[in-house]
């Protein structure tokens, strides 16, 4: 989790044949079933479907797999609930979990357990869940794209921050323009887009010392590994 930006580690994780693509394949599936079962089937009129799916392809899922998963899922579909568990790890630092489950017992064990075994403590609602921000972010691949006009094209759209950083332009705005944004963008040929998602960003961060966050990143390996959690966010710098 240190040395690069999660954007920036996307943009290097692109392509990849590891052993955890299809797990990932299979959390940006929930992603879109639980959006088809929360709004229109239609991605134009539901944001959360329009943004899963951008998500699953930015993810280079296949446009028929995706196409074939709306229309099964649009006549049957698993029933997935969504919870998030609030923690902290060894050293203090804030955990927020974001889970999709079918079987809630066996997801608050699993959770609790990554916690425990590595000497973190699982909190109560609301004791992590305010240290953090809901912000809409665009990450671009950074093909010389000018900064000045990116900025220029989105001063009405809510734009709240600009970064340049691993070669990768991270753009922060607030969700409800995230899609008018990406638009814009695209409209002014301006589309290498890494990713394009809903996410939590932490109001102030903490600073770990290399041991702490070996630590750290221990617990939020073994918590992105588990078939259940959607999103791990922490508040460490």
């Amino acid at each position: 989790m240190s040395g690069h930006s999660k954007w920036a580690n996307i943009k290097h994780r692109k392509g990849s044949q590891d052993q955890k693509r299809g797990m990932l394949f299979q959390k940006l599936s929930k992603e879109i079933i639980v959006a088809l079962k929360s709004g229109d089937k239609d991605p134009d009129n539901n944001p959360r479907l329009r943004l899963a799916i951008e998500k699953a392809k930015s993810q280079n899922v296949p446009n028929d797999n995706i196409k074939k998963l709306i229309e099964r899922q649009s006549k049957e579909g698993k029933i997935f609930e969504e919870i998030t568990y609030e923690g902290y790890d060894p050293s203090g630092i804030a955990i927020l979990v974001e889970c999709l489950s079918d079987n809630l017992n066996r997801t608050t064990a699993n959770v609790k357990a990554i916690f425990t075994k590595n000497n973190g403590n699982l909190g109560t609602k609301g004791s992590v869940a305010y240290l953090f921000e809901t912000k809409g972010i665009i990450a671009l691949e950074n093909t010389n794209y000018s900064e000045d006009k990116i900025m220029e094209l989105l001063i009405d759209s809510g734009l709240e921050n600009i970064e340049n950083e691993d070669d990768v332009i991270i753009l922060q705005l607030s969700p409800s323009n995230l899609l008018k944004a990406k638009k814009i963008l695209e409209d002014n040929n301006i589309n290498n887009f890494i990713t394009t998602e809903v996410t939590k960003i932490p109001i102030q961060k903490t600073k770990l010392t290399p041991e702490k966050h070996k630590k750290l990143d221990r617990i939020l390996n073994l918590l992105e590994d588990n078939e259940d959690v959607q999103n791990v966010f922490n508040n460490a710098e």
